[in-house]
């Protein structure tokens, strides 16, 4: 006997259902393996990475001669290249759309110069 549409479609949401029920008994053993991890070194949300900033661990070992990084993201660099707009690059990085077609249109880089 051949399958129809209609039997492949019944047979996908039959082990749908199955997959989310054997999903949710794996999910509750992890979950408990977890929390008896948490309880046995007593963990922090942060130790986890889940709050906030980490900071070290209680009787972690530090490493002498190493600095901290300082994270630079979002730092303002000084620009290097302004246009008449008010439009500004700092030199790094690709060149921004308004420099490139300043640039097709004859000007030099050094026009822009700050």
């Amino acid at each position: 006997m051949t399958k129809t549409y209609a039997d492949v479609v019944k047979q996908i949401e039959a082990l749908s259902k199955e997959a989310d029920r054997l999903k949710r008994k794996e999910v509750e053993g992890v979950i408990a393996r977890i929390r008896e991890a948490i309880g046995a070194y007593n963990l922090t949300a942060s130790d986890l990475g889940l709050g906030g900033k980490r900071g070290p661990r209680p009787g972690a070992k530090s490493r002498p001669g190493r600095k901290a990084k300082v994270a630079k993201r979002g730092a303002t660099r000084p620009a290097k290249f302004r246009d008449e707009n008010g439009n500004t690059w700092g030199g790094r990085g690709p060149r921004p759309q308004w420099l490139r077609d300043a640039l097709t249109n004859g000007k030099k880089l050094e026009d822009f110069a700050v």
